[in-house]
């Protein structure tokens, strides 16, 4: 765009997110109702896929790490690809051709995961964006694969019946770049707005730090503003999420402007949306809380998301990628949804799209299970307690990589309807489970008072275990619910459904 055109541009934002009835103050954004279909889906996928996928060393932090002189991608850039002057990371656009890039692949491998929305990235950290864009040039329908890649994501999602979402993490591009101004790179001046690598100024020392100078200007704020509301404008997303650097004080008020404008455009398309933020960014109520790689320690009042990526060391896909097990995955989905929130998995296509075969293998299983499964986390809300057990998932973010040695004590529990769902994270091979949350309301009135009895309702109706024939044994009694089956064997979750009207 012309300045005139971004100036009209940003006139017709102001305009649009001061006619309500959101307005860009905390007070009115926080009355913004989560959407419907959020707490009811449960599990989405995210998307991590740019250049950085080309290099697929390190992880989606390549293009900071080729920079910084003494780094290991520092001396591995300069072994394969030469020096950073003479092939910089702008020099990737080229190859990147997205040749075997197929959206409604990725569509339909994510529905036959199970999930129910996908959230592919449009703009990284490193600048490149993966839509068409009147703002920048340095995109992927005027370079490299020459395609609305984004277009294409939201079309074969809708295709497969999944709600679209989108990512912008533009606001940490203020200093991503910067170290190349440290040495003779490909990262000099002149370097003016509408550049690549353009601020690349110093980067903070703590990332955590929301206060840090050089404190972003005028004209990158603009600059963020009018390239998220593009994104707004032209792919009408039903999730907005942003990565945790919108929280640095510089970024609120824009914040504000771009949330009211997304609300109240997508009151105009008549469809319920939100913007999905990290560490507070946002006041409460006026979106989804995010929090990356963990979990709450307990059921919260409000609906929230984790996200976390398929293998613990990389958003991207890598050459050296440290993957989840397919049990690791169930079990934190599991612990997401019982605390009353959503999972939100993340894999990264090789760099000219394909599917990584791993990635492939493990999403068909987590979908497997949630076709067994299924009916304990779609459109379950949580229960009177998130679970029991000896073993505690860590509370806060980047937790979750952690392996936690289960038992068959440690169950979580949802609920729909009338019936409660108790997931057994270590199924044993006995057979032998015990709910002790679940133990005879006669006996609780011994131990809890008359309020906290009535919680756990009266006799229970029936029990059985979600995908097996067997009929479980089963008694109640002051310890709890005891159940026994004789055939059921899963390396993975198992889930117990306990039936009784008035639940």
């Amino acid at each position: 765009m012309e300045k005139e055109h971004e100036r009209q541009y940003l006139e017709k934002i102001r305009k649009t997110a001061q006619a309500g009835p959101f307005l860009p103050d905390w007070e009115s954004l926080a009355k913004k109702e989560p959407p419907q279909w959020f707490g009811e889906m449960k599990f989405g996928i995210f998307i991590h896929w740019g250049l950085y996928s080309l290099a697929a060393h390190g992880n989606e932090w390549y293009s900071r790490n080729m920079y910084i002189q003494g780094r290991e991608e520092w001396e591995y850039h300069r072994k394969v690809y030469g020096s950073q002057k003479e092939f910089g990371y702008k020099d990737f656009i080229p190859l990147f051709t997205a040749e075997n890039f197929q959206a409604g692949e990725w569509a339909r491998l994510a529905k036959r995961a199970g999930a129910r929305y996908l959230i592919p990235v449009a703009e990284h950290h490193d600048g490149f964006q993966m839509y068409q864009s009147e703002l920048s040039r340095w995109n992927a329908w005027d370079m490299g694969p020459g395609r609305d890649l984004l277009g294409e994501w939201k079309k074969a999602a809708e295709e497969e019946g999944l709600m679209f979402g989108t990512s912008s993490h533009r606001a940490e591009h203020w200093f991503f770049m910067g170290h190349g101004r440290e040495f003779d790179s490909d990262v000099k001046e002149p370097m003016a707005k509408g550049d690549f690598y353009w601020p690349a100024m110093p980067e903070p020392e703590d990332h955590m730090d929301f206060h840090s100078r050089p404190y972003p200007s005028q004209e990158f704020l603009e600059d963020w503003i009018l390239r998220c509301c593009e994104i707004i404008d032209r792919y009408e997303p039903c999730l907005l999420y942003f990565d945790w650097w919108v929280k640095h004080e510089a970024f609120e008020d824009g914040l504000k402007w771009i949330a009211a404008y997304y609300y109240n455009r997508a009151e105009q398309w008549r469809r319920q949306a939100a913007i999905c933020y990290k560490y507070d960014a946002m006041a409460a109520g006026s979106g989804i809380p995010e929090i990356e790689r963990g979990v709450f320690s307990q059921t919260m009042p409000f609906v929230w998301q984790s996200d976390t990526a398929i293998a613990n060391n990389s958003w991207c896909y890598t050459d050296n990628l440290e993957y989840k097990s397919v049990r690791q995955i169930l079990t934190i989905l599991i612990n997401v949804v019982c605390r009353n929130g959503n999972l939100l998995l993340n894999v990264g296509p090789k760099g000219d799209g394909a599917v990584p075969e791993r990635d492939r293998e493990i999403l068909e299983a987590v979908g497997e299970w949630l076709q067994v499964n299924g009916e304990a986390i779609y459109g379950s809300h949580p229960w009177r307690i998130a679970g029991e057990g000896d073993m505690a998932e860590p509370e806060g973010a980047f937790t979750d990589s952690q392996k936690i040695a289960y038992t068959r004590a440690d169950i979580r529990f949802t609920a729909r309807e009338d019936n409660i769902y108790a997931f057994v994270l270590a199924y044993p091979e006995d057979g032998q489970v015990t709910i002790h949350s679940l133990a005879a309301p006669e006996s609780l009135g011994e131990q809890k008072p008359k309020q906290e009895r009535m919680a756990f309702g009266e006799k229970i109706k029936s029990v059985q275990v979600l995908g097996s024939r067997e009929i479980p044994q089963w008694t109640q009694d002051q310890e709890g619910l005891h159940i026994c089956t004789r055939k059921v064997r899963s390396q993975l979750p198992v889930v117990i459904q306990v039936s009784k009207s008035g639940f």
